[in-house]
């Protein structure tokens, strides 16, 4: 090679590399990637531990406690950050690999960035077979770090020290690329991270990276103005890429000129505050029933920036056959889906061009008040859910509305998997934009607490909120991935953790019965257990205090809220725990399609399989 050159083993050129990456936010220069989160083994803790020892002034390495909660935790960060800044998790072979699949498959579902770093086998195959290899015996090339293909957008295994030089280009250009955002996997076979090789210094030029706003064609513009310009009660969906792209004010604009209501999606809550005057609330499954109202009613849907996943579709039955999309969206995969007038270009710039081709057309005049209507409707009903009552045990909606109300500016809601959902998704009142974060692309449960420590990180730099994470999630989430609770405590950084117990997996026991199904194996009483009258019952107040944090039980709301202000004032992590009611939910206005049983001896299974056909008959179809 011509020009300068620098002699390095692997895993310090790839260290040396990602210290060089830079990006903008909010105008400030950052680095692109703010640090490591590490569990070092015996397939990287020689190599690649050495040269993240030498740069932890430039690039921090934070040890967590579990390969897929740390992976989480890196993904909570980017979403707080919008995808401007990222994370990477690293691990050894074998069982740590395999644990970060769960955590790539999160962030494949909701397009967000995060680089993941596994050792590998030997390259050479000397040892053959090592310390926690699988063996195919019909491809000696298979590893358990194959298992990650299906859910990244980048995959490689570094078998020669050079091969990074066109290997971590593009692998930050996937994560960083609007259309093709999500993780990044990078394998690194043991004997190769260890080798030197005479890098050019050109590859570690200082680089910054800028999001690219691709602008959509003319023509399909075009066709999208031709069609809105046509309809009677157009609707907007607005969607996880609005967040991404910054689009919010833009839309606002233009929904707010062109006189149409606007919708959100799960991943999309947050653009809007709660009460701004083109925001109609979520829709779908988890919906409000202004909104779903509105989506029964459109002859045209503007979607920007969403999947179109079937909780906001309500498994294709949340609109009318009939109905007409116009899809913007930068992946074009995305754009193109249910017959969609495909817009593929990024939302922002998409809204704009749109807003330009419509010239002075606008809705019916009649057609936003009626929907700022319907959910004042829908407010009014939240209202009577959220109100306190005599009831022993409250329900999750009165447990949201003292978080809400306690919540101080700039404080994150964060929950995932369960029930919780459903009933933040429904209830949560957005004070400030970006201060909700409800993973319902992957629903991992598990991705509350980690997620909570990443996005506690997140708020020490640039594009923070200011505020503190508040990670919601119930007793069964909790049981299965707590231990970030001990990360954040080592580390310092702050969060409130609720849990709400009631009593095992109480939504997935909703769903079971909805469908015939009596009570089996979801709560705890209707498990196999020692005595069902009188479950065990896990004392989270000493369990999280045992691992760092402040904690407190709380017996009702009104000790809720004074909990909530003696958490707010604590350092660290503060975990509170609250019985809260199994069989009290929002209701809900959407259909979904699942699996039920064609023959049973459950007359109650029979009747909801017809219940379930009839469902099916109201379905689009996507061609």
């Amino acid at each position: 090679m011509t020009g300068s050159t620098v002699r390095l083993t692997m895993a310090q050129a790839l260290v040396r590399y990602l210290c060089n990456q830079f990006t903008e936010i909010d105008g400030q220069r950052v680095p692109l990637f703010a640090g490591v989160f590490g569990i070092f083994g015996h397939g990287n803790v020689t190599c690649l531990s050495e040269a993240l020892e030498t740069v932890q002034d430039r690039l921090p390495t934070w040890r967590g406690q579990n390969e897929q909660s740390m992976a989480l935790a890196a993904i909570g960060f980017a979403k707080a950050k919008q995808r401007r800044q990222l994370m990477v998790a690293a691990t050894s072979i074998g069982p740590g690999a395999a644990n970060m699949v769960t955590a790539a498959g999160v962030a494949m579902a909701n397009r967000l960035p995060v680089l993941l770093i596994a050792g590998d086998t030997f390259a050479n195959r000397i040892p053959d077979p090592v310390l926690q290899q699988v063996e195919h015996f019909g491809d000696p090339t298979i590893t358990v770090n194959d298992a990650f293909k299906p859910v990244v957008r980048y995959w490689d295994r570094i078998v020669l020290p050079e091969q990074i030089i066109q290997s971590l280009p593009q692998a930050v250009a996937t994560m960083l690329d609007p259309a093709d955002c999500g993780p990044a996997f990078i394998g690194l076979a043991q004997d190769t991270q260890e080798l030197a090789y005479d890098y050019p210094e050109v590859f570690f030029e200082p680089k910054l990276w800028r999001i690219p706003r691709p602008r959509p064609d003319r023509d399909s513009i075009a066709a999208a103005a031709d069609v809105l310009k046509g309809a009677r009660k157009p609707l907007i969906i607005s969607g996880g890429g609005v967040r991404y792209s910054r689009a919010e004010d833009v839309l606002a604009d233009f929904a707010a000129k062109r006189g149409i209501p606007v919708v959100e999606t799960v991943a999309g809550k947050g653009a809007f505050t709660h009460d701004h005057p083109v925001h109609v609330g979520p829709v779908g499954i988890l919906g409000s029933t202004s909104a779903n109202a509105l989506a029964r009613e459109a002859d045209v849907i503007l979607a920007i920036g969403t999947r179109l996943q079937d909780f906001t579709t309500g498994s294709w039955t949340a609109f009318s056959k009939d109905a007409q999309f116009i899809s913007v969206n930068a992946a074009r995969f995305d754009a193109v889906k249910h017959r969609a007038v495909s817009v593929v270009g990024d939302a922002r710039e998409g809204i704009a061009d749109l807003d330009a081709a419509l010239g002075d057309w606008a809705a019916d005049a009649n057609l936003l008040p009626r929907g700022k209507e319907l959910f004042a409707e829908w407010n009014r009903l939240l209202d009577s859910l959220q109100a306190p009552t005599d009831a022993a045990v409250p329900s999750y909606q009165q447990v949201v509305n003292v978080v809400n109300r306690v919540a101080r500016p700039g404080d994150t809601l964060i929950t995932a998997a369960g029930g919780l959902p459903g009933e933040v998704v429904k209830g949560w009142r957005v004070k400030d934009p970006h201060t909700f974060d409800c993973e319902f692309g992957f629903s991992c449960m598990g991705y509350e607490i980690p997620a909570g420590w990443g996005a506690a990180m997140a708020q020490e730099g640039p594009g923070g909120t200011g505020g503190t994470p508040i990670v919601m999630l119930g007793d069964g989430t909790y049981m299965m991935a707590n231990s970030d609770i001990y990360s954040a405590a080592l580390t310092g950084h702050k969060m409130i953790v609720l849990i709400c117990d009631n009593g095992g997996f109480a939504v997935i026991n909703r769903l079971q019965q909805a469908k015939g199904v009596p009570g089996f194996n979801n709560l705890l009483k209707d498990c196999r257990i020692r005595d069902r009258n009188n479950p065990l019952h896990v004392d989270f107040v000493a369990h999280a205090a045992a691992m760092g944090a402040q904690s407190r039980h709380v017996e009702n709301l009104a000790d809720l809220e004074g909990a909530l202000e003696w958490a707010q004032g604590n350092d660290g992590v503060t975990v509170l725990s609250i019985v809260t009611d199994a069989w009290t939910w929002t209701p809900g206005d959407a259909d979904w399609d699942v699996g039920v049983p064609e023959v049973s001896t459950f007359e109650t299974v029979r009747a909801a399989r017809a219940s379930q056909e009839d469902i099916r008959k109201q379905q689009r179809i996507g061609v």
